[in-house]
């Protein structure tokens, strides 16, 4: 395992894991976490070896608790340091969602701002029944950028949005789940093992065909518009053209398991 400041990434077969542990500040994320967070999501766009990603947070009371405020006076207290630490945490979110391959939220306890901006920007959300849900920006004062905002009202949709981030309050798990901000609610016992099949059931599957149909959801929500419909067609024409396809159906014939390559 490789430790970068306080994330904790690791890989297993084709499956990449990340771990934001600050567990003293509830896995609030520094600058220097914003900033190696960004690194490492460029890396795993370019690893052609891995297919998926799970991200949570250290310990079982917190997924992410936002940033870590303690550093605003220090760094986020001129026009220069605002833009700064704002470009940092921009290249974390956006990295994340364009990762084009699936990315899975792992949500135990505390998930607030910035915690729900990441959580958002991936794929899938599976959460423990004490899960929290929060985006107080409103009670500190601070503006959220409109890219966070689209992804929230695309995800929930704007009513819900609203009700986020007009009234900061803690969201439970199960309304969470209600209003599609949350896929899936598993016992804090069974979550490790639930996801762990969840991520495996995704690495198994022919990689080409996955890619395409996330830059198609993507492209649905209007928030990647170089994702054009002839782009598109591109990649689903890909699948076909692959050997995974061949692999798929020969295997499917045979009534065997394929074993996909990603070609």
């Amino acid at each position: 395992m490789e430790t970068l400041g306080r994330l904790d990434i690791s890989q297993a077969g084709h499956l990449s894991r990340i771990v934001i542990d600050n567990q003293t500040k509830r896995n609030a994320m520094t600058f220097d976490m914003w900033s190696r967070f960004g690194d490492e999501v460029e890396r795993l766009e370019q690893d052609t070896n891995v297919r998926a990603l799970i991200l949570s947070g250290g310990g079982d009371k917190a997924f992410m608790s936002g940033a870590d405020i303690s550093e605003f006076d220090r760094l986020r207290s001129s026009d220069e340091g605002v833009a700064r630490y704002n470009d940092a945490v921009e290249r974390a979110e956006l990295g994340l969602y364009r990762l084009m391959k699936p990315s899975i939220a792992k949500i135990k306890g505390v998930c607030v701002g910035g915690g729900v901006g990441i959580a958002v920007c991936c794929d899938i959300r599976i959460a423990t029944p004490d899960a929290r849900f929060a985006i107080p920006a409103a009670k500190l004062g601070l503006g959220y950028g409109q890219d966070g905002v689209q992804r929230l009202c695309d995800l929930i949709g704007p009513s819900h949005a609203a009700d986020i981030f007009f009234t900061g309050r803690l969201i439970g798990a199960e309304e969470a789940r209600d209003m599609g901000l949350v896929n899936a609610i598993v016992k804090a016992e069974d979550i490790d093992g639930y996801v762990d099949e969840y991520a495996e059931a995704i690495v198994a599957n022919a990689p080409l065909s996955i890619k395409a149909s996330k830059a198609a959801i993507r492209a649905w929500s209007d928030s990647l518009p170089e994702l054009s419909p002839a782009k598109l067609e591109e990649m689903v024409e890909a699948c076909f053209q692959s050997n995974d396809y061949a692999a798929g159906r020969k295997a499917f014939a045979e009534k065997k398991t394929p074993k996909f390559n990603g070609s």
